[in-house]
């Protein structure tokens, strides 16, 4: 197991208030004077970690985490029935993003995403350039109908009996859609037993190819029915509107990114997010840097990761 800074509780909580009535928490760590980093969980809807601050040493940075919309502790939250999503889109998040910072008078910050958080990050940084000094992003995607699909309809030539239990559970009314429309209509079913089953079943679906090392069962985070229940609804919102991202937006903007330094970590063996995302945005984001690590999967808990992760944070520490 990769050695990581130790357990870090935030010195600092709060609520950023938005005209929406959405309330995002947030959390501060590491040194308060020190270099800001922003740190962009995954999902979407995962919420923060404790784990990811620990990549990052305390000594040096100000680390910035908050749970997107909808998850973690952020109000309200996307497991309630009644809350439709309609205020919840990657062009909220850019402004929350931005209201946390002037609300915590960051001038600019590291930005770090994995997985979903990668997204956000580019999307963040290509509107707002100007107030990015470095990325680091791990388990690299931008969110292309390309990975979606391939996420959840391509990987099944991969993982043949996951896929066929996470189809079987698609009752047949729906078997004529594409697994994400599918699970989007059960996942707003109004019967709860209906929203919770197939909360679970896009879970286990999600969890056999997640790491490279084989998975016995869900994760334990995965195990609390409301938290796999705001996941997979923000998940299924999301995925089925493509983010509000035309396709192939983020690749073809890269040239926003330039000037802005960034370390791409990629695992070779990533079923999730394949690495060929990370290398096309390495070509077109002008001063870049692709870093793959051969053994490693979509995790950043898997063998190299956290090594690489850690190395580009005190990389960018002078730069930051």
């Amino acid at each position: 197991m990769p050695i990581l800074f130790p357990a870090l509780a935030p010195y600092e909580t709060g609520f950023l208030d938005r005209p929406d009535d959405n309330r995002i928490f947030f959390a501060l760590s590491g040194n308060p004077a020190g270099k800001p980093a922003l740190l962009l969980h995954g999902g979407p809807g995962s919420g923060m970690s404790d784990s990811a601050r620990r990549h990052f040493d305390p000594a040096v940075w100000r680390i910035i985490q908050f749970d997107q919309r909808g998850c973690g502790k952020s109000a309200p939250d996307a497991g309630d029935f009644d809350n439709s999503l309609a205020d919840n889109t990657t062009r909220h998040l850019i402004g929350d993003i931005e209201a946390l910072r002037e609300r915590l008078r960051v001038e600019s910050w590291l930005v770090f995403g994995s997985s979903w958080g990668a997204t956000l990050a580019l999307a963040y940084a290509q509107a707002f350039p100007e107030y990015v000094r470095a990325i680091i992003l791990a388990g690299v995607t931008t969110t292309r109908w390309a990975e979606i699909d391939w996420l959840y309809n391509g990987l099944s030539i991969f993982l043949p009996e996951a896929w066929e239990k996470f189809t079987a559970a698609i009752p047949e009314p729906f078997r004529n859609r594409h697994p994400v429309a599918a699970y989007h209509a059960l996942l707003n079913d109004p019967d709860p037993a209906v929203r919770h089953k197939a909360a679970f079943d896009w879970h286990h679906w999600e969890a056999g190819s997640i790491s490279a090392e084989p998975q016995a069962g869900l994760p334990a985070r995965w195990q609390d029915p409301a938290f796999v229940l705001a996941r997979a609804r923000l998940c299924v919102h999301y995925f089925g509107n493509r983010a509000w991202l035309e396709d192939g937006q983020l690749l073809r903007e890269a040239y926003r990114l330039a000037g802005i330094p960034g370390l791409l970590i990629q695992g070779r063996l990533d079923l999730q997010g394949p690495p060929a995302t990370a290398f096309a945005l390495a070509k077109a984001w002008p001063g870049s840097e692709l870093v793959m690590i051969e053994n490693a999967g979509h995790s950043t808990a898997d063998e190299g990761m956290a090594e690489a992760i850690m190395t580009a944070a005190n990389r960018f520490a002078d730069h930051a």
